[in-house]
């Protein structure tokens, strides 16, 4: 039986999954002046380009995906953090509100010089999952409409800015992760109490 792998033509999604991806979609404009980033595991393993672009914390959203630690060029430690959601079926609305919440926190978190810390500097913020389409799409369209609610009265309104920022169809995200943004939705009693003022427009 011939193995088919290597005549087999990469689909231009694949393709991309071998790029780093690192893309800009919004800039806070208060405290703290920072861009959020929506990208790749690939961008998110490269160091130049995150030196490049000023990221210095990484935002993980996959189940099946483990990031490394990394340091970048100048000496400055990447801050992981990581909330493995399923693309797809399978993840609760409470989870997928919790990597609001710990997006909300990355961006507020203090970078303290202590001798036992690792190295690091408040900076730009990349989400990602394994491909930046469907899990860190979501999650990065809900935090934007409870966080930035100004510019963004509604997930649709961010779903489709954070959509047209990273060249995404209608079919990302995954139509399951969309409906457990609006279940998660229903579950606040008080959107306008979701995030600290400072993260608020």
């Amino acid at each position: 039986m011939s193995d088919n792998s290597l005549t087999t033509p990469l689909s231009d999604e694949k393709k991309e999954d071998l790029t780093p991806v690192a893309i800009p979609v919004y800039h806070l404009k208060g405290y703290p002046a920072i861009s959020l980033f929506i990208g790749n595991k690939v961008a998110a393993s490269d160091p130049e380009l995150l030196m490049r672009e000023g990221i210095t914390s990484t935002m993980n959203f996959a189940v099946n995906v483990e990031m490394l630690p990394l340091t970048l060029p100048n000496g400055v430690a990447v801050r992981r953090t990581h909330i493995g959601l399923i693309d797809g079926n399978g993840n609760t609305a409470h989870h997928l509100l919790s990597g609001v919440f710990a997006l909300a926190g990355v961006i507020g978190q203090a970078s303290p010089g202590k001798d036992h810390y690792p190295p690091h500097r408040q900076g730009n913020v990349l989400i990602h999952c394994r491909g930046g389409r469907s899990r860190s799409a979501t999650v990065l369209a809900l935090y934007l409409h409870l966080c930035q609610a100004s510019e963004f009265p509604s997930f649709e309104v961010a779903l489709e800015h954070v959509r047209a920022c990273r060249g995404l169809d209608q079919t990302y995200p995954l139509r399951p992760m969309i409906d457990l943004a609006h279940t998660a939705l229903e579950l606040l009693p008080a959107r306008e109490m979701f995030c600290c003022p400072e993260l608020r427009d």
